[in-house]
């Protein structure tokens, strides 16, 4: 198939490309390199562009006519969201409405879009079922929610397009093979945070907030191995090309850790005693975030194998020790 990929530079999209590549797929990646790395495409060809740029975006599809769009390319800080919220409904939303017109345009067909447990805020209950209100509680959880009603608005239409919309929970780990993981110095989420600590690249790890209503007070999260959640774009792609129904889905593995419980397996596995403070609450943090993904496995047979946080943890740390 031929496969444009948005944002293919970035953490995620790159470790989707390698493994479409391995899959013998003609690939094309579009992304304005702003926090992707030309380093971490493996496979396929780079065209560096921004989707805010309506004519470039409109013109590489034109002349590529995928098959099948992924698009991952978005601004994915909750903290930063909440200090710049216009950047993030610009880059996020309107970036991806950019992204739909060239698509119907050049009449791609199918769709799959990286979005993100931020959309339920604060759930009702723990798991998170797909069909439990979803009601952000940061601009970036409504920036994506809103490219996710932007598509389920194209696709009614009248416009013939399949796709895939695959809520995220907490990302972590790099490819077991060592060729990919996190990069930059720049870490904002706590296990590649963690691990600079351990590392010696910063001084601390800050704990944000001790007073949530959680078994030890720290927030709680479903974190989920990289190569798994790439996986589940490809059975997704699938899905849509046999002929599957538009649907979305939760990526995780229902099972919860505390902020604390992370730290305690990052100095087991590094075996690094490094030093934390505690801090205040930060803006647009809820409680606790753990998927139900029954669904996704079930309707496009989705099986995780890396469900195992000191794994996710082990091949972060080899990766974070291997990139200079």
């Amino acid at each position: 198939m031929k496969v444009l990929i948005t944002g293919g530079a970035g953490y995620i999209g790159s470790h989707v490309v390698k493994l479409l590549g391995e899959a013998g797929h003609h690939l094309l990646i579009y992304d304005n390199l702003s926090t992707g790395s030309q380093e971490a495409v493996l496979y396929g060809k780079l065209v560096v562009g921004d989707l805010l740029d309506e004519r470039k975006i409109k013109e590489v599809i034109l002349d590529f006519k995928p098959d099948v769009v992924m698009h991952f390319a978005a601004k994915v800080s909750v903290p930063e969201s909440v200090k710049e919220p216009l950047s993030y409904y610009s880059n996020n939303f309107c970036g991806t409405m950019n992204l739909l017109s060239a698509m119907m345009e050049a009449k791609v067909r199918y769709l799959i879009f990286s979005s993100t447990a931020a959309v339920y805020g604060v759930p009702p209950s723990i798991p998170v079922k797909e069909e439990d209100p979803a009601f952000p509680i940061n601009p970036y959880g409504w920036s994506k929610l809103m490219a996710e009603r932007c598509i389920m608005d194209v696709a009614s239409s009248g416009y013939s397009l399949g796709f895939i919309i695959l809520r995220y929970f907490n990302v972590a780990g790099a490819d077991p093979e060592g060729k990919l993981g996190q990069r930059g110095k720049k870490a904002t989420h706590l296990i590649h945070r963690a691990l600079k600590v351990a590392k010696g690249e910063l001084p601390y790890l800050e704990v944000y907030g001790t007073d949530y209503p959680t078994y030890d007070g720290t927030c709680i999260r479903d974190y989920i191995h990289v190569t798994d959640l790439a996986r589940a774009h490809l059975d997704a792609m699938y899905y849509l090309l046999d002929g599957g129904k538009s649907d979305v889905f939760n990526v995780g593995y229902g099972r919860g850790y505390s902020v604390l419980e992370v730290i305690n397996k990052v100095k087991e596995v590094t075996h690094v005693d490094f030093a934390v403070k505690y801090g205040q609450r930060r803006a647009g943090d809820p409680p606790q975030l753990v998927a139900e993904s029954t669904k996704i496995m079930k309707k496009i047979n989705w099986q995780p194998l890396y469900d195992d946080l000191s794994f996710i943890i082990s091949t972060a740390w080899k990766w974070e020790m291997s990139y200079i």
